[in-house]
């Protein structure tokens, strides 16, 4: 039984170590081609069938020496990020932990709508939140940007998920030794939320880092582009800058890995803790 248990092992590890290959194919597909000069790339594409003497860093040099614009797209890209993680995990998890733990008229309603916005596809309701921007005077803002993201539906409804396993107990001891509400909150329950704050970061950082349809729509000058319109704004029908274009692509990847590596600890359980009551 034992041999037969070690040889499952390590048919399991195989297994997962190609599938794990297989997924990372692509990405490393991008970041070899990256070394590469924009003749080889429009020649063979993206390939490991290369002349190993044409692989260089000019890419990067130039990006990193030559490429005001794409650090500017960058900061843009990680200040909405970050604002937008920050307020989004604030205010959702406020949300979602009074949707689970207080009783009061139209609970059920609120959170039916929030269901409802789930099943709803953002492309429906561009135009009207498009037209929401237009009367707020926010086009071209960084508020613009952020604000259709801040409370996220599906946030909201995996806090609210996840408040509904807290202890209850602990709301009625604090109240006992006067607690306010927003302290029995910010002292007690959202530290025991934090592996689902950690879930959603990354979600929420994901999403918000790879966004191209809303702030294309509500930006308009080259100073507030995001990284996505800004990289899209390198393929004209004047001349396509792959080489540049994949290298900032790769760099774009960057945050979003040290983003996971900081939070990673939490990610799992804070996705299976949520998913159950009790």
């Amino acid at each position: 039984m034992k041999k037969h248990s070690t040889l499952a092992k390590w048919i399991f590890n195989i297994a997962f170590v190609v599938i794990a290959f297989i997924a990372l194919f692509p990405l490393l597909s991008l970041v070899f081609s990256s070394f590469l000069p924009s003749s080889e790339l429009m020649r063979k594409g993206i390939t490991f069938s290369v002349n190993w003497s044409e692989l260089s860093i000019r890419n990067y040099t130039y990006i990193f020496t030559q490429a005001p614009s794409y650090w500017a797209w960058y900061g843009n890209s990680l200040i909405i990020s970050g604002l937008t993680i920050v307020l989004s995990l604030f205010f959702s998890s406020m949300i979602g932990y009074a949707l689970a733990v207080y009783k009061f008229k139209g609970r059920n309603f609120i959170f039916l709508l929030v269901l409802v916005i789930i099943m709803i596809p953002f492309e429906v309701l561009m135009l009207p939140l498009y037209q929401l921007m237009i009367n707020l005077r926010l086009i071209n803002t960084y508020t613009g940007i952020m604000l259709p993201l801040i409370i996220a539906p599906t946030t909201v409804f995996f806090f609210r998920q996840y408040a509904m396993g807290l202890p209850t107990e602990l709301m009625d001891s604090a109240r006992i030794d006067g607690c306010t509400e927003y302290g029995i909150y910010f002292k007690i329950m959202a530290p025991l939320m934090l592996p689902s704050f950690s879930a959603m970061a990354i979600l929420q950082g994901l999403n918000s880092w790879n966004n191209f349809l809303w702030p294309l729509l509500v930006v308009r000058s080259n100073d507030l582009f995001t990284l996505p319109i800004g990289l899209a704004t390198l393929l004209t029908p004047y001349g396509n800058n792959y080489d540049i274009l994949i290298a900032g692509a790769v760099m774009t990847v960057v945050p979003i890995i040290i983003l996971f590596v900081f939070f990673q600890r939490y990610f799992v359980a804070g996705l299976t803790s949520g998913s159950v009551k009790g």
